[in-house]
């Protein structure tokens, strides 16, 4: 994910973070310093009990890694937002039953971690004078092991409850959704599970402003939104499914060589429909010169600047066999609106994501052209 700094790396897994998530240490500092006026010992427990939080949260997302990792799915990183953490797998489970594996097993990790905390409590008492870590949840006025110990006990089945709600984006959807799968279709499954999900956030945003909870209401749009984005995904894949990048993406496409100036590149853009372009060497592919690297490489160049020297190298081809619904995921993971199309180590052409929209457009309208474009591997590519 862009925007974010490694840590370390874990079974292969990149833990990073956001550059977002101090702010949920500054209001970790604001909420339990400043608001509660306990002062610089009140932000110190804040900071600690955040910290500590967020490593119960890479324990959960590892939870998920693993998982998926014994079914062969890779995890390519593990990412600490200020609003909790992701695990981004390189692709979906094939089986109902791997993905309700790989979705319990997160709470599951949260659900073995208290029953360790116990077990520590009851050797060495950390939760102090209280019986239970719940009792003592509300004696939070000192920084002591007691009270960090007791917030994290409780935060710590709070996530495990929370992400067992089966709405999306939380694990109980996912879990109800590889339920629903054993019985019906993949997007039929998602689209019950979604409704349910949308309706429980209905519920949870009224009841939250009946009693003027603003954080609750928060949380119930956060599910709504995600449950409807979740369905999105799962139906244009349905579409997608049986199509290639083959069937898809831009062959007649203006190629640029390492040498074209930004000058002559900006040309192509003004008087053509092409934004971005591709730079090869004969027929291979040397980068991407996207509008945004023109743009930015003559704010810092001089117009006759070669585009070899602002092209974009690292992002990573498709190749024609490449099913459509994969190459739109890994479009959304670079964060990019096009990538190049080689063959071995030849240049073939270029997909977008406008190129995705149109071919999923006919597809949804005339579902009977899908067996065609299959058998003919005709282009539905615009003319340009």
């Amino acid at each position: 994910m862009r925007d974010s700094i490694r840590l370390l790396t874990i079974r292969g897994i990149q833990l990073r973070v956001h550059l977002t998530f101090p702010l949920i240490l500054i209001w970790a500092m604001l909420q339990f310093g400043l608001f509660t006026g306990l002062g610089w010992e009140g932000a110190l427990f804040g900071v600690i009990v955040i910290l500590l939080l967020f490593g119960i949260v890479v324990l959960h997302e590892l939870g998920h890694s693993i998982a998926a990792q014994n079914y062969g799915i890779d995890v390519e990183e593990i990412v600490l937002l200020p609003i909790g953490g992701v695990a981004l797998l390189k692709r979906i489970p094939e089986k109902p039953m791997q993905e309700f594996v790989i979705a319990i097993a997160g709470p599951a990790v949260n659900f073995a971690l208290a029953g360790v905390l116990l077990v520590l409590d009851a050797l060495f008492g950390l939760a102090g004078r209280y019986a239970d870590p719940v009792q003592g949840l509300g004696d939070l006025q000192t920084l002591s092991v007691a009270s960090v110990f007791n917030y994290v006990f409780v935060a710590n089945l709070f996530l495990a409850f929370f992400n067992l709600i089966p709405a999306f984006p939380m694990d109980g959807g996912r879990i109800l959704r590889a339920l629903l799968a054993t019985r019906l279709n993949y997007a039929r499954a998602t689209g019950i599970a979604v409704a349910i999900g949308q309706t429980l956030a209905w519920i949870i945003g009224l009841w939250g402003f009946l009693n003027g909870a603003f954080f609750v209401i928060l949380v119930a749009i956060f599910i709504y939104i995600g449950a409807g984005q979740e369905n999105q995904q799962v139906q244009i894949r349905h579409v997608l499914r049986d199509l290639t990048v083959r069937h898809a993406y831009s062959r007649r496409v203006r190629v640029l060589s390492p040498t074209t100036t930004l000058a002559e590149a900006v040309e192509h853009v003004v008087t053509g429909f092409q934004s971005d372009f591709p730079v090869c060497e004969g027929d291979h592919l040397e980068g991407l010169v996207t509008y945004r690297n023109l743009i930015d490489g003559l704010s810092k160049h001089a117009p006759t600047t070669a585009v070899s020297a602002v092209m974009t190298t690292n992002l990573k081809p498709l190749a024609p066999e490449d099913a459509l619904d994969h190459a739109q995921q890994e479009m959304m993971r670079q964060g990019v609106d096009v990538l190049p199309v080689v063959e071995g180590k030849h240049f073939k052409g270029l997909l977008t994501s406008r190129d995705v929209s149109e071919v999923y457009r006919v597809a949804s309208i005339q579902p009977d052209l899908l067996p065609k474009l299959r058998e003919t591997g005709v282009s539905l590519e615009p003319q340009r």
